[in-house]
């Protein structure tokens, strides 16, 4: 063959090459690309979808917590006195009304007798009076001024009886007595401390939240508390009540947590670790997977009318396997989780069960074949 005869039959191979790519290369562009549209209309795309929910944001408070006992008083005497008995001990049970410590009161006592005799005085000298002011024989001013001193005699025995419960110190409510320092025969004052009382089958537990918190806390709500020394004793128990004004320092507010203590294994004055799930506003709530990031944010497809819609949402908050976000979804909406590679703007939607577009597992058989 000479050089001349190859280069034509070069020429005439690359002249039917060109033209086959011209007549053939559009119909294999179609068959390769599945998103081109095929004769009779617009491919759809297959995707698997979610139902949008609603659910509340959760926000986790904790915080450092001290407790006191529900009822809890420091004991001091009404009255300056010498100290004649001393009936408890510490960490004692005690009944409302029991007298705790008793003082000298001689003095008291016959305070009191002296007013009953004068009261009785003043009963007898009105009775024969008001007997002789019906005959006449008595002026009524006369009777006036003995019932005048009747009702004085009264008043003083009362006053005598309260200067003798004064020298007994009683409990104000049950509960636990704490330790006194105090001694028979020490002399007291109305400011000499005495001992505690707490009623510690319930504790407060009082704790600060951020000012950011203002009213999304309300009582009732459920409280979780652990002791920092015993992290073993777990405890729940509601919010009881709510300061009514912000510190100015720190930018916090007061909360306090009542928590119940039958088993008494909690004390007034420990610290607690505090929790507290606040409930938020309601948020669409979808799964995670189906949010999509932008060059203008976050984003997700959803559904409508057989057809993909672009919808912008801002992420509120993460919870589990779900995202709650905020964003122009409505419940029922239907957001696509799988499929999402094959989502343009309008184009329309086949929903198709999540087993039907996940791939295909391997037999077992195939498995390791090139090995």
């Amino acid at each position: 063959m000479t050089v001349l005869r190859q280069i034509l039959v070069v020429g005439l191979l690359a002249a039917l090459v060109a033209a086959g790519w011209v007549f053939a290369g559009p119909m294999l562009s179609d068959a390769g690309d599945g998103n081109k549209p095929p004769r009779g209309g617009t491919k759809a795309a297959a995707a698997v979808v979610a139902e949008v929910t609603f659910a509340a944001e959760r926000v986790r408070v904790e915080a450092v917590g001290t407790a006191r006992a529900e009822h809890s008083a420091i004991l001091f005497a009404p009255t300056a006195g010498e100290i004649e008995a001393i009936n408890f001990t510490g960490d004692g049970v005690v009944k409302q009304g029991d007298v705790l410590l008793e003082l000298d009161r001689e003095a008291e006592e016959l305070a009191v007798q002296l007013a009953r005799v004068r009261l009785a005085d003043a009963n007898r000298i009105v009775k024969r009076l008001s007997s002789l002011s019906s005959s006449g024989a008595v002026a009524q001013a006369t009777l006036d001024d003995a019932l005048t001193t009747l009702e004085a005699a009264r008043i003083s025995l009362k006053q005598s009886e309260v200067a003798l419960s004064d020298r007994f110190v009683v409990a104000p409510f049950s509960g636990r007595i704490g330790l006194t320092d105090l001694d028979i025969g020490d002399r007291v004052s109305s400011d000499t401390r005495i001992a505690s009382l707490d009623d510690r089958s319930t504790l407060l537990v009082r704790f600060a939240v951020p000012e950011a918190l203002l009213g999304r806390i309300r009582v009732g709500e459920t409280a979780s508390v652990v002791p920092w020394a015993s992290a073993d004793i777990s405890a729940e128990g509601t919010v009881f009540d709510v300061d009514s004004r912000v510190d100015e320092e720190n930018r916090s507010y007061t909360v306090r947590a009542r928590i119940p203590n039958g088993d008494d294994l909690l004390r007034p004055g420990m610290s607690f670790r505090v929790s507290l799930d606040i409930r938020g506003a309601d948020h669409p709530r979808v799964p995670e997977v189906a949010i999509q990031w932008g060059g203008d944010g976050s984003f997700v497809w959803a559904v409508r009318d057989g057809t993909a819609k672009r919808v912008p949402v801002t992420i509120v908050q993460r919870q589990e396997a779900m995202v709650l976000v905020d964003g122009g979804l409505a419940p029922d909406d239907l957001v696509v989780v799988e499929g999402l590679h094959r989502m343009r703007p309008g184009s329309p939607v086949e929903i198709v069960p999540e087993d039907r577009i996940a791939p295909k597992p391997v037999p077992a058989r195939l498995q390791g074949a090139g090995s």
